[in-house]
């Protein structure tokens, strides 16, 4: 049972700040992350939950120079948007920051140090790819080619999407660079390296000894590891980064997954400054009773199982290493890969043009892409709200709410005994609280937001099966009993829902007439009866139904895309 001493870090993969957000990347990563950091401050745990824009590395580079910008210009106007989209999204960080904090680059320089005097970074020459008509070395995303492992043809210089490779550069099959498309030559430099092979060992034992890892991601780790963990360089030859600290290293900047995952360290200590407490972050990074929870896409798997730990075991300073990592599939839309250029998918922003967020909230985790990629399409999302929120759950609450409102005053009666079936429908409430709480728990989302639409089914199955409205005119005690039953009901979905619908579940909670904010309640409070005399506000719909017709949906898109389109 989680307790108030509990110490509980939750992550999500830093977004690359180039680029909005899509849908895919809110579920997998940001949004799984809120849902579960909500889920432990309503029981009680001392939750923290951090992440920040990812502002180095070349896609930020490649993308100021073909908008003729500074990085920093693009990923300061790129971080304030997304920052206040998450906001609208109702994600409740406690610290999201950006690569760029002097916390951040202070961290990683001196981490960093601390890794090469323990013996696990060294220098080389090296072969690497480098244009002359652009006069620059290729590192990363200003080269692309084939993959030499599964042929894929748009393969970048750091990693292949197909088949999830970590590559190098000169690995390419038929490179180019990508701000010229011509052939590059190679050329000598000099860069610095994690051996990662002398980690083997330590990490292979982590991961083999960490039950908590979801098997898939335990399995894609060991293999990588059984393939042979290969020297990893930690600097680059571009100018947009954390300047390296090493001797002799000065024009290199740190590589910008080495400098990124360190961010949930410096997002902590930095949060922890802000609030006054320096010296707090301990608690959550090197007391092992702490839980740490990441939430990233099946795409950086190994940066979370593999890099992360390999730099807090080499920086020698016992930090917590990962306790989960939950690594969703994608999210495809129509069978295919998000992507802004060809309008396929749907962003952040453009969702909430069209519907409330908690319509999106629910959607996304009720569908989260858990065990394999799904596939959005507009059918499946109306079906979903209209059958399930608006059907199902709002239904019930709504009638129920309504009928103490209009027969009864707006007061939850004194319930005369409560008959087998009235208990076995509160017992039923308790069981599926529970199963609610442990499935979020095991980092199974997707069946905690359906358990709750379970929750409501089986208020309208007992109000269809009691048939109240009837008795009022024969045992409007019984009547009233029946509805201070299905109120508990409702006073349960208010509390367990807050994860997931976070504005609806706050209406509720006042129309409930409930004090305070539902985030400041407990999860426990979810089975803790409205006592008689207690009197509930006029209920309005929590949902409506939406428009079905896929066409007339498109059209939509289409014309909230010309609205947020740059003018």
């Amino acid at each position: 049972m989680i307790g108030l001493s509990q110490k509980v870090l939750v992550t999500s993969a830093w977004p690359y700040i180039s680029v909005t957000p899509h849908l895919g990347n809110l579920v997998g990563s940001v949004l799984s992350a809120d849902v579960t950091a909500r889920y432990y401050r309503l029981n009680g745990a001392d939750t923290v939950m951090v992440s920040g824009s990812d502002t180095h590395g070349t896609p930020i580079e490649v993308e100021a120079l073909k908008q003729g910008i500074t990085p920093k210009e693009l990923t300061d106007r790129n971080h304030a948007k997304v920052s206040e989209l998450f906001r609208c999204w109702d994600i409740s960080f406690n610290n999201y920051t950006t690569t760029e904090s002097s916390v951040h680059k202070e961290f990683v320089q001196k981490t960093l140090l601390e890794i090469q005097q323990n013996g696990y970074i060294f220098s080389q020459d090296t072969e690497m790819l480098y244009c002359e008509h652009d006069h620059r070395f290729l590192p990363d995303r200003f080269v692309e080619g084939k993959c030499p492992y599964c042929g894929c043809e748009k393969a970048r210089g750091d990693q292949c999407d197909s088949c999830g490779k970590l590559l190098e550069p000169t690995l390419l099959v038929e490179p180019y660079c990508t701000l010229c498309k011509t052939q590059p030559v190679t050329k000598t430099t000099r860069h610095w390296y994690i051996d990662l092979s002398k980690l083997s060992e330590p990490l292979s034992q982590y991961i083999k000894n960490n039950n908590q890892l979801p098997i898939n991601v335990k399995n894609f780790s060991l293999n990588w590891i059984k393939e042979g963990l290969k020297p990893r360089a930690v600097t680059r030859d571009v100018e947009w980064g954390i300047p390296a600290p090493f001797k002799g290293a000065e024009g290199k900047t740190i590589y910008v997954w080495i400098d990124a995952v360190l961010g949930y360290v410096s997002a902590t200590i930095e949060y922890f400054k802000h609030t006054k407490q320096p010296e707090k972050w301990h608690e959550f990074w090197f007391n092992k009773d702490a839980l740490t929870l990441y939430f990233v896409g099946k795409d950086n798997i190994l940066f979370h199982t593999i890099i992360l730990p390999a730099l807090l075991l080499a920086s020698g300073q016992n930090y917590n290493l990962p306790w989960n990592v939950s690594a969703t599939e994608f999210l495809q839309f129509r069978g295919q890969k998000a992507s802004k250029s060809q309008r396929i998918g749907i962003w952040i922003d453009e969702a909430l043009e069209m519907f409330p967020v908690d319509y999106w909230r629910f959607f996304l985790i009720a569908t989260r892409p858990e065990s394999k990629d799904t596939n959005f399409t507009w059918t499946a999302f109306t079906e979903k709200i209209n059958a399930d929120l608006n059907d199902t759950f709002g239904n019930f609450i709504h009638r129920t709410l309504s009928f103490i409102n209009s027969k009864f005053d707006g007061t939850i009666h004194t319930p005369t005994k409560l008959d087998i079936d009235d208990q076995t429908v509160l017992d039923g409430i308790k069981q599926k609280t529970t199963q609610a709480a442990k499935e979020i728990e095991n980092g199974y989302l997707q069946s905690a937001a359906n358990t709750i639409i379970a929750i409501s089914r089986i208020g309208n199955q007992y109000l269809n099966t009691k048939e109240p409205w009837n008795l009022m005119k024969t045992d409007k005690e019984k009547a009233a009993t029946i509805f201070y039953v299905a109120v508990q009901i409702v006073k349960a979905i208010s509390v367990v829902s807050e994860p997931f619908m976070p504005t609806t579940a706050q209406q509720l909670w006042q129309t409930l007439n409930l004090p305070g904010t539902v985030e400041q309640s407990n999860w426990t409070d979810a089975l803790v009866p409205l006592e008689p005399g207690h009197k509930i506000l006029k209920p309005q719909p929590l949902f409506h139904k939406i428009e079905t017709d896929e066409a007339k949906l498109d059209e939509q898109l289409t014309q909230v895309r010309e609205k947020l389109a740059p003018k």
